[in-house]
């Protein structure tokens, strides 16, 4: 495994901090549905935020400036390409017809899957990197080839998430409801067990956050080989993505720009992976690109608003 500074010691304990803050929030915070309100959504973007600064500080004081530098980095690239998976969210949720009540219950089971995929992302990126050197170039090259996709890439607007093979698979499969059963993934009906619409919105998010992994993970490997910065970047920034998503669900749409500026921000990282054996491109330098990016693609889309896309038809579910 690559040199870490995250002794056991640390990673038990941050391992602790995010079960414990996982355990608050469905248990105390969101223990029943409600609709999450801007407030409080940006109260707890701001919480979350705020504890990322708070770690970013203790590693400058633990170990100088450049661990500080890099997760900072690694959070900010982590948080730009969220944006991506809230534009997804808002489609799938729209196009099940999914009451804001229940959407973050959903997006709890559905980020803490994605904790634990992302953690076994990254120990397989990091035992790969260790052991195998040219894939630092596979990463590069998918980093790139993902950018010039994601650039001509049609908006998630365009697509059907029923249409897609996940949908129409978990529908072949699995026994469901016709409709939804309040907050329920699973309810038991005529003696036997039947999955809501729920469920498979939550499938949906799980396969999702898979296939957006595939880039986020090798994007913050360009920054930093340290596993331990790797990961509590990659979680500080999906935990905060739930409170993110009801912060920006309805107003996304109107940073159209944001998409083109994600989709070179990970073409810049590729190439810095690389060209890391040759030409280096000094941390300080990739977070101030990524910020410039990020920040570009707000102020365009405001200055240059298009017309508002067709809201996504409700799909009909019909009983499995």
């Amino acid at each position: 495994m690559q040199h870490s500074i995250g002794s056991p010691l640390m990673w038990l304990g941050f391992v602790a901090f995010v079960l414990v803050m996982l355990a608050l929030d469905l248990g105390v915070f969101h223990r029943r549905p409600h609709e999450v309100s801007m407030r409080e959504a940006g109260i707890w973007s701001a919480v979350w935020v705020g504890m990322s600064g708070v770690f970013a500080f203790g590693l400058y004081s633990l170990f100088g400036s450049g661990k500080a530098l890099e997760f900072t980095t690694g959070y900010l690239i982590e948080k730009a390409l969220s944006v991506d998976n809230i534009f997804v969210f808002v489609v799938i949720f729209a196009a099940f017809a999914i009451p804001p009540a229940y959407q973050h219950r959903v997006l709890f089971w559905g980020i803490l899957g994605a904790l634990v995929m992302r953690a076994l992302f990254i120990w397989a990126g990091s035992a790969l990197l260790e052991r195998f050197h040219f894939v630092m170039y596979v990463f590069g090259g998918l980093l790139v080839l993902t950018g010039a996709k994601l650039f001509f890439a049609k908006t998630e607007a365009e697509q059907n998430p029923a249409d897609g093979w996940v949908y129409r698979t978990f529908r072949r499969l699995v026994p469901s409801t016709q409709d939804l059963r309040g907050s329920k993934f699973l309810v038991r009906e005529g003696g036997k067990w039947l999955a809501t619409p729920l469920l498979a919105v939550l499938v949906l998010v799980e396969v999702t956050d898979v296939i957006f992994a595939v880039d986020s993970v090798p994007a913050i490997f360009a920054v930093t080989r340290d596993p331990f910065i790797v990961f509590t970047s990659n979680i500080f920034a999906i935990l905060g993505l739930r409170s993110m998503y009801f912060l920006l669900a309805g107003v996304v749409h109107k940073f159209h720009y944001l998409k083109p500026a994600l989709a070179i921000i990970l073409t810049f990282v590729g190439i810095k992976l690389l060209l890391a054996s040759v030409a280096p491109i000094p941390t300080a330098v990739s977070l101030a690109v990524i910020a410039s990016l990020v920040a570009g693609g707000v102020v365009v889309s405001l200055l240059r608003p298009r017309a508002p896309a067709a809201e996504p038809v409700p799909v009909r579910i019909d009983a499995g």
